[in-house]
Parts: C-alpha cells; structure tokens; sequence
C-alpha cells in the first residue's frame, strides 16, 4: 500500500469526525463509534489498494459478507452500513463524488428483538429489595423510581444536573442524544423520592471537584456510570426473584409500553423518549399473540364455551 493512499484515507476521515462534531453535533463517544465502524472499510480498501473515492457498492457487500461469516449480528452491520452512508454523503456534498455508493448497500434483515416488560409488581418487587436505612440503596430505590416513572437512557439518569430538575413545573431538563434538550415531566411519587434523596441523602456526601453538578453520586462522591446501575439493577431483579432479563432499558420500554397501551398519542410518547423518528416509538405498540389470544379468551363470549 502506498503512503499516498493512506495520507488520502486518514485526511477524510479526519474531515468525517469534524463533519460529525461540527455538521451533526453528535457527542464524542457517537464521533468515535462511527469513525470505528468507517475503519473497517478503510481496513479492507487499503488491503486492495483503494481510495475512499474507489471503492464501490460491490466492495461493501464484500466486507459484509465476510462479517456475516464471523458472525457479526444484523443490527451492527446495518449500524455500520448507515455510517456509511454518512460518509459518503459528506463526500458528496463536499463534491468528492457525484454519488453515493453507500446507498446502493441493502440493510440486512434485523430479527426485532424487545425488552421484557416489567409490571407495576415486578418494579415494586425491585424496590422492595432495597434497605432505605442505607444510603446506597436509598439512592438506588430512587433511580429505579425516576427510569420507571420518566422512561429515561441510563446514559441520561447518569449524567443528570441538579439544574436539569425543575420542582415547581414538576419537570425534568434532560439532555438526550446528539445533545438535544427535551422536556420530561415527573410524576409527585418520583418528584418527592428524588427531592427527599437530595435533601437528606446526598446532601451528606461530599462531591469531589467537578462532581459538584451531579444528582446521583457515590459514597466517594463521584458520579454514578452506566455498568453500575445494570448491575445493581440486576441483582435486585434476582434478590426480587424475577426471571425476566432485567436491565436500565427495561424500565424505559416499559415505560413507554405502559403509556401507549393505555392509549397515550405516541407523538407525546416519541417526545418523552427524545426519538428523532416516530417509527423508533412505535415499537412500542407490540401485542404479542398471548396477549391477543388472553383478551380474546376473556371477552369473547364464544371462547369460554366448551
């Protein structure tokens, strides 16, 4: 491979993260998973002697269909077809090229796999395992009550404000992907839990510097991370004795699925989630075929006869 062809690769890749950062505002962590996933073709075309100007749809099929045979899932090819895309497209408006190979690429077929709902028991079941006469598990309980109760990422609980918390419009300020800004309300039950733990629980501890800003910290004074919630949330699942996959997100779907089968306007729902895309929410409209056939069986006069 030449030296040409690489100062070729790595100056627009370089234009790509600026295009991400300034263009799309997208957060440091979303810079870097697209430029990983534009690193496999760069791999692949600087093995055949290609510039990003070279390579074809042809070639992307190629790459993906040997990720397929070392197993590399549906949802991370087509993740990592839409950077593609993005790529390309910038090249194009940058006038690199006249087209967009990158469209060309067909998604592969994604098997649609959803979070196990929890039930009003199930999450009370979780709060019931915690000890409220330690301050951990204080917190913990809250947490739970807030991912419940306002349908929140973990990434947004974790990196949550003192400022972003709005008491008297019973609200809450959160920023989502692509640091976008929504309004999500908070119901009294969550507002009071989460007041009381600032008042009386946080308040003794001392932030460390820079950690000030923080709702949710540790007893050192810290933020919470992501890994932390999962895995105290799963253990309280298994001290509950549930045996559904519990996780952060399950919470947030359940949330969500609660609102819409209730017969919430799935806009609103869309805008409390922080989705870009209407169709990302309704996911949340599934009724599986137990369901329907469980309401059927108890409203319809015919399938209670023998």
């Amino acid at each position: 491979m030449s030296s040409e062809l690489e100062s070729e690769w790595r100056r627009m890749t370089d234009a790509f993260a600026m295009h991400l950062r300034l263009e799309k505002a997208m957060a440091a962590n979303s810079v870097e998973a697209y430029l990983n996933d534009l690193s496999h073709l760069r791999g692949y075309a600087l093995e055949h002697n290609l510039s990003p100007l070279d390579i074809t749809a042809d070639d992307m099929q190629q790459i993906l269909s040997e990720m397929q045979e070392t197993g590399i899932a549906s949802k991370s090819q087509s993740r990592m077809i839409s950077g593609w895309r993005m790529f390309y497209n910038m090249l194009v408006i940058e006038d690199e090229l006249s087209d967009n190979p990158a469209k060309q690429v067909l998604l592969p077929l994604c098997p649609k796999h959803l979070p196990d709902v929890l039930t009003d028991d199930d999450v009370s079941a979780i709060q019931a395992t915690f000890d409220r006469s330690k301050p951990d598990q204080d917190r913990n309980y809250v947490i739970v009550e807030v991912l419940y109760g306002c349908g929140l990422r973990v990434s947004e609980l974790v990196s949550m404000r003192l400022s972003n918390i709005y008491v008297d419009e019973e609200c809450l300020l959160i920023m989502g992907k692509g640091s976008k800004e929504r309004w999500v309300p908070i119901n009294h039950r969550a507002l009071r839990l989460l007041t009381d733990y600032i008042s009386l629980t946080r308040s003794h501890i001392e932030p460390k510097p820079g950690e000030e800003k923080y709702v949710f910290l540790n007893r050192r004074g810290s933020h919470l991370t992501r890994n932390y919630v999962f895995m105290f949330l799963q253990q309280a699942a298994r001290n509950a004795g549930i045996e559904k996959h519990v996780s952060p997100h399950s919470l947030r779907h359940s949330f969500a699925t609660e609102l819409v089968q209730n017969g919430a306007d799935l806009r609103a729902v869309q805008e409390m989630l922080g989705h870009a895309k209407l169709s990302t929410t309704e996911i949340y409209t599934h009724l599986d075929a137990k369901y329907l056939r469980t309401t059927i069986e108890n409203y319809h006069p015919h399938y209670r006869e023998k």
